[in-house]
């Protein structure tokens, strides 16, 4: 007789799952043993259960199905929790299982007791423990399927011996995979929004994830409406390509062109997007909301007409309901400032006269040029993030993926492990801060053992850059940001992974290309600018009198040639009006 274990091996890859994201403990046992006798399944074995979460939501952003991790009882599967939040906050399903202690020592105060099924409630659709054999077959088929149709995280809490024991198939073992189906508003609803964005004189639509798998739908909308197209963050990789309406990016990494073309709208369509910063919304514009979570309507600015729907299936059925609009001048001015915006940009992504350190912009952009047209990026949070945003162009094929919603630092380097793991082939390049890479420093061993040729550039300005500006904005003294690193390149090679360092913009490009070009992993060091300015789109009274008291504190505290080399390597940046 088969253990409860194999029944659940056997549901998973059933399923179309391939591989579980975890590390090995007693508490697992049964689990990984089942799994080393399984046929057509993989153990993917990390140095962080917090990597495993991360790898999986990696995997299950880019495929859109459920992926899976486990980490084993007590701290084993608490490290598990903060990728597991990313995930739940970045909406892809992804299944943890978290072993526990033996069943007769819960409540006891045992060695490695938490309490998993309280711990992982916040960051899950569904959380629950499994108490007998019995139970799990029905709990397992409950979990993945809240996962795969709320799209978030499912946890089953598992006492290790329970995997051990022998059990009989069950008919909750059958298959779970995602359903297919039409969700928009009622036709009353779509004559509403229709006549609203019939009669306005200036639309600007604002669009997220949501957009994912419509970007034609929502081009054709703009092209009818007449409209700019501003992108959210996670929208990005969904929007700008092939769009001739697409003004840029808003938000606090954006710049200005999609600030104004907000603000200067009488009528905001927003589409499929949570973007959470008020003072970016428009202050007299009527604004109509589709989102597929009810209880995400008004919830950030409030909402003239709210919709529930995909914004595919919304906009098929919205779009015969428009008239084509005549009027560009709203669309014209967009469009000029995005194009005077995005020539300011550029501009700054340049060798400047091979002055070190090296421009992170200069990075960003050389990484864009040579990386391939099917490339999967991922981003550190922080400085990282914001270049990935401003100079990395999506097409449809390549992929952007990051902690945009949880924010949480050490995320590019797990992310690429799960993304490098589902698709070998296809090159996948980690934007990594120095100090998010140094949080995560032992998955380098990972990219080795599991042989994921994932490629590394690390922007290494010797600080947390973007902590280091909000101090800056609230005009605060840089404290505790310092950072003490290594030669990234000679710890990379130590490792066995091909390590370049960069200190001088003209050496730059060629290491790129050397490191694109081996067949393994690698990890390009580039000393990057200190000092440079990631000025947001609007600059509020309260933040431009911090920078004026940070730049009289930071005189005051005896370190006038820190604000020396703030105005050194920005003299040459034009505010992004």
């Amino acid at each position: 007789m088969a253990t409860v274990a194999d029944h659940v091996i056997d549901t998973l890859r059933t399923s179309g799952i391939r591989r579980v994201y975890g590390l090995p403990g007693d508490s697992l046992n049964g689990f990984t043993d089942a799994l080393r006798r399984s046929d057509g399944m993989s153990w993917e074995h990390v140095r962080h259960e917090e990597t495993a979460a991360f790898a999986a939501a990696a995997e299950a952003a880019l495929t859109g199905q459920l992926t899976v991790c486990a980490g084993s009882c007590g701290p084993g599967n608490l490290h598990l929790i903060n990728g597991l939040f990313d995930a739940q906050r970045s909406r892809v399903p992804v299944l943890a299982f978290a072993a526990h202690i033996p069943r007769s020592e819960i409540g006891s105060g045992y060695f490695q007791e938490t309490h998993p099924q309280e711990l992982f409630r916040e960051c899950s659709v569904y959380c629950e423990m499994v108490s007998t054999p019995e139970m799990l077959p029905r709990i397992l088929h409950m979990a993945m399927r809240a996962a795969v149709e709320e799209r978030g995280v499912a946890v089953v809490v598992i006492p290790g011996e329970i995997f051990l024991q022998k059990a009989d198939a069950s008919a909750w073992q059958r298959p779970v995979t995602a359903t297919r189906s039409v969700i928009r508003p009622d036709d009353a609803s779509l004559r509403h929004a229709a006549e609203m964005l019939n009669d306005a004189r200036a639309v600007t639509i604002l669009g997220g994830a949501g957009v994912e798998g419509a970007h034609d739908a929502l081009v054709q909308a703009a092209a009818t409406l007449q409209a700019p197209v501003v992108h959210a963050l996670r929208g990005k990789e969904f929007i700008e390509y092939d769009n001739p309406y697409d003004v840029g990016m808003t938000g606090l990494l954006g710049f200005a062109s999609g600030y104004k073309a907000i603000k200067e709208a009488d009528t905001l369509l927003m589409l499929g997007t949570d973007f959470p910063y008020q003072q970016f919304y428009p202050d007299h514009a009527k604004v109509i909301q589709v989102d597929i979570r009810g209880a995400h309507l008004g919830r950030r600015t409030p909402v003239d007409l709210g919709l529930v729907g995909t914004v595919g299936d919304t906009l098929a059925a919205l779009q015969p309901m428009l008239r084509q609009k005549t009027d560009t001048a709203h669309l014209d001015r967009s469009r000029k400032h995005y194009r005077k915006t995005r020539k300011t940009l550029d501009d700054l992504a340049v060798n400047d006269r091979d002055k070190t350190p090296i421009r992170p912009e200069y990075v960003a952009g050389l990484v864009n040029t040579l990386s391939s047209d099917d490339a999967v990026f991922t981003a550190d949070v922080g400085s990282p993030v914001v270049w990935a945003a401003r100079y990395l162009a999506m097409n449809g094929r390549r992929r952007l993926i990051g902690s945009f919603n949880h924010g949480t630092m050490a995320c590019a380097l797990p992310l690429a492990i799960g993304a490098q793991t589902a698709f070998p082939d296809r090159q996948v390049v980690a934007l990594a801060g120095d100090g998010g890479l140094t949080m995560g420093f032992g998955e380098l061993l990972t990219l080795i053992q599991n042989r994921l040729p994932v490629k590394v550039v690390v922007f290494n300005n010797s600080s947390l850059n973007f902590v280091e500006l909000e101090m800056k904005a609230a005009g605060i003294v840089n404290f505790g940001t310092e950072l003490t690193n290594p030669d990234f390149a000679a710890v990379a090679q130590s490792m066995g992974v091909f390590g370049r360092r960069v200190e001088r913009p003209a050496d730059l490009e060629q290491a790129l290309v050397d490191a694109f070009a081996v067949s393994g992993p690698a990890v390009i060091d580039v000393v990057t600018a200190r000092q440079e300015l990631s000025i947001p789109p609007a600059i509020t009274a309260e933040q431009a009198k911090g920078f004026s008291l940070y730049a009289i504190r930071t005189i005051l505290a005896g370190r006038s040639d820190e604000l020396l080399d703030l105005v050194t390597t920005n003299v040459a940046r034009r505010l992004l009006d």
